[in-house]
């Protein structure tokens, strides 16, 4: 009986040991400090930023002084797949990135973005909560980059002309600035324009001029660029949303105790969450000062459109094959519900 005790008390020491083991060692990374590098293209003026910096600023007061993000905005840092390699490489560093640039390692990211697919940035941010997104998600970890928040939002993309766009056969013959990316080109291609790729410096002076009849862009661009100079018409195609995530590598992520991850989680999540209230306010403001201004607003034929660029999913070998049927398939469930 008295062996019988004894083992009892034995085993119930060792079990305790091996919890006040686990215990110092989350206080041990708890207290070591984590300085880390976050960087994205987004300038001080813009939303993105501001939010950002007011995230990083709570999660070091929360986790006092134990995690410090160090924030470089404007391309300061690599950005863009530079920034998503660091991430992979397993360096301390978060990127904030389009989740296109997520594609490079799990293609279907890319189509998650593509053109012609939410009507509301309610139905990007329920998107984002569907178990579809939450397999992509666990792919992307398994590659190296586990995947923080998806949704700091700046807008929807829409056509900036002096012609009032309503279908894509009032694109026939316009010439469209478009950034250097292949899924901007093949997009407004098959919208009906005739893409030009030319530097967003000398944009302005090209419209001026001649040389393009429009661009694409948002609201902010419009307004924040005084495009509306030169240019008087928007119309409202939304056929892209912009979008950013934040990223980071999953061996960063186990350097952090759970009370570490769960402060950099619930930061980033809420400051998206800020970020498109904040955003929703914005696109408001800006289209009333805009209106004042003389720029008309028009809407389009959503649907014309959405069959123009359906075949761009296509173009994408890496994409799979009937990604877009999937992507419609999941946002008809979000809009019936």
């Amino acid at each position: 009986m008295k062996f019988f005790i004894s083992l009892i008390l034995g085993a119930s020491l060792f079990f305790i040991g091996c919890g006040k083991k686990e215990t110092v060692e989350e206080t041990a990374k708890s207290n070591d400090k984590l300085t880390i590098k976050l960087s994205m293209v987004f300038k001080p003026s813009e939303l993105v930023t501001q939010e950002i910096e007011k995230v990083t600023e709570r999660i070091n007061k929360r986790s006092k002084g134990t995690i410090d993000i160090q924030v470089f905005h404007s391309g300061q840092l690599p950005v863009y797949k530079d920034s998503l390699e660091q991430v992979v490489s397993g360096s301390d560093w978060i990127a904030v990135e389009d989740p296109s640039y997520v594609g490079d390692y799990i293609p279907d990211f890319a189509a998650l973005v593509g053109p012609m697919l939410y009507n509301s940035y309610e139905e990007y941010e329920a998107m984002i909560d569907t178990d579809y997104v939450k397999g992509l998600k666990k792919q992307a970890e398994e590659k190296g980059i586990k995947i923080i928040a998806l949704d700091y939002l700046f807008g929807f993309r829409n056509l900036i002309t002096n012609k009032k766009i309503e279908n894509p056969n009032d694109l026939k013959g316009l010439k469209i600035r478009v950034p250097n990316s292949q899924l901007w080109m093949k997009t407004l291609d098959a919208m009906g324009a005739n893409p030009s790729p030319i530097s967003f410096t000398e944009t302005y002076a090209a419209i001026q001029q001649g040389v393009v009849d429009g661009l694409e862009g948002s609201i902010a661009t419009m307004y924040g660029t005084k495009i509306y100079e030169v240019t008087k018409n928007m119309s409202v195609t939304k056929h892209f949303l912009g979008t950013a995530g934040v990223y980071i590598s999953p061996k960063l992520w186990e350097k952090m105790s759970v009370k570490q991850q769960q402060i950099v989680m619930e930061e980033f999540q809420n400051g998206a969450i800020e970020n498109n209230k904040e955003l929703r306010k914005i696109d408001k403001e800006y289209k009333d000062k805009l209106e004042k201004e003389g720029v008309v607003f028009n809407e389009v034929d959503s649907e014309a459109f959405n069959d123009s660029t359906a075949n761009v999913f296509n173009q994408f070998p890496t994409w799979t094959p009937g990604v877009h049927k999937t992507l419609m398939n999941e946002l008809k469930k979000i809009r019936e519900k």
